[in-house]
């Protein structure tokens, strides 16, 4: 992978994750008991042998910069790679970034130096597992500009994405965002695939690409709505159907399972799928860990069992990270962060801890 360069996207606000983001970006959320969203995008990389990573960030980012450079520290002269934080830094002109596509035009002097053969990039607030290296093969053999990463999805909920249209032969012919009607996925009809928000492209179409956006009097600077919207209209754009792959030590429940945790409600669901007895998202397969630091604290501990007057800590169905005492408490399907203490005759159900309760 050393002729292919990762760019990863963290510099979202997260607004509708509020209160989550309010001293932090998306990325930097924690999630899953001792990570943060972006461990997810950056295990993928990793694990899929990329070495050469840089992330672009903006908004409240110096949690996010702390987690990177403490907790992937890649960097090899000897071995050429590395996974480095990219501050805004107004590169080429008077604004910060103005959209996902803009953030990479005003870091093109990244592109310069590396002279990659192919560059992905990729989203940093899903959870999910994926082998990226199959993607690129993909968009290899196919001989495409861009290829997008898209996971089916049933047609009535595929209307709050970005949907992309194929033909037979996996061909992007189409893209809309959030549809009404989404289209089918041709010989299936009752599902539609949505875009992950990850793409690879060929790097000099990529460069085109961002000097036509630049150079647009009427644009967001999206790449979903001003540059997936139309691309196939320019260039050879390939669907990457995520649910074809899967990662080495998973079971089959596992495929095609990527969650979007961009509100609050998408964070629960998601955290509540990892209290299930066997979840999709399986965080103990060592042969794809999703990795991350462990705090400085001791390990879990459960106190008292005055089973009389309920003054017993327990937890059943849940997560509960290194350093938390559960002292005569009580969680039922809940994720507990590091450092969290459970007070005595509490009870906690259906939710995710950072605090003491």
């Amino acid at each position: 992978m050393r002729d292919t360069l990762a760019l990863v996207l963290a510099g979202g606000e997260g607004q509708r994750l509020h209160p989550l983001t309010r001293e932090r970006s998306k990325p930097a959320v924690y999630f899953g008991g001792r990570y943060r969203l972006i461990d997810f995008v950056l295990s993928n990389l990793v694990n899929s042998r990329f070495q050469k990573i840089k992330v672009l960030t903006q908004y409240r980012a110096t949690s996010l910069v702390r987690h990177i450079t403490r907790s992937w520290s890649l960097a090899s002269t000897l071995l050429d790679q590395y996974i480095e934080p990219v501050p805004a830094a107004m590169n080429l002109g008077p604004t910060w970034f103005r959209g996902t596509a803009d953030a990479i035009w005003q870091n093109i002097d990244v592109l310069r130096d590396e002279k990659p053969r192919d560059v992905a990039i990729f989203g940093s607030d899903h959870v999910y597992k994926m082998n990226v290296e199959r993607m690129l093969e993909l968009h290899r053999s196919k001989g495409g500009d861009l290829t997008v990463a898209t996971v089916a999805m049933p047609r009535a909920e595929a209307s709050a994405f970005g949907c992309v249209e194929v033909d037979a032969e996996g061909w992007v012919i189409g893209f809309v965002e959030k549809p009404k009607d989404p289209p089918p996925i041709p010989g299936q009809p009752e599902y539609s695939l949505v875009s992950m928000g990850n793409y690879i492209f060929r790097t000099g179409a990529l460069l085109d690409e961002l000097r036509r956006n630049a150079a647009a009097e009427s644009t967001t600077h999206d790449f979903g709505k001003d540059i997936l919207t139309t691309a196939h209209a320019r260039m050879r754009v390939a669907a990457y159907d995520f649910s074809t792959q899967l990662c080495p030590g998973e079971s089959e429940s596992s495929r095609g399972y990527w969650r979007d945790v961009g509100t609050l409600d998408a964070y629960f669901e998601a955290s509540m799928d990892l209290v299930s007895v066997e979840p999709r998202l399986n965080l103990y397969n060592t042969d794809w860990p999703i990795r991350g630091i462990s705090p400085l604290a001791g390990p879990a501990k459960f106190v008292f069992s005055d089973e009389a007057s309920g003054r017993v800590g327990t937890a059943r169905d849940s997560i509960v990270g290194a350093g938390t005492i559960v002292s005569g408490g009580q969680i039922d399907q809940t994720v507990c962060f590091s450092d969290v203490r459970v007070n005595s005759y509490s009870r906690i159900s259906r939710t995710s801890l950072k605090q003491t309760v």
